[in-house]
């Protein structure tokens, strides 16, 4: 395992934590961080994410990660080990939905056949 991917790794269970108990947005609401990748020079991290809910709940939930992302980037920052703490930048994980597409299509095709 790389550096970089420990980095990763480490930063991806540092954030969970932070937005599990130290973010008190309810706009965030059933948020979960699926991955995180970070620059090699380690300048901007980049937070993938899904929600449960909505297209507007996901709005609010970005609005909110936003909103609060120097809060825990500050967080971040006393929590890891880092000389330089990235900048964040926040991206929804389109997979899941794309996954749940696929599966009813699926559900579709094999309720037709029958």
């Amino acid at each position: 395992m790389s550096k970089l991917n420990r980095v990763e790794s480490n930063a991806l269970r540092t954030l969970t934590e932070i937005y599990r108990t130290e973010v008190k947005d309810k706009a965030i609401g059933f948020m979960t961080i699926t991955e995180v990748r970070i620059t090699n020079d380690y300048s901007y991290l980049t937070i993938y994410y899904t929600v449960l809910g909505n297209e507007h709940d996901k709005e609010r939930a970005q609005d909110a990660m936003e909103r609060s992302s120097k809060f825990v980037r500050a967080q971040f920052a006393s929590k890891m080990n880092m000389r330089k703490v990235p900048e964040f930048r926040f991206k929804y994980d389109e997979s899941l939905d794309y996954g749940n597409k696929i599966e009813q299509g699926l559900k579709e095709v094999l309720k037709d056949e029958k």
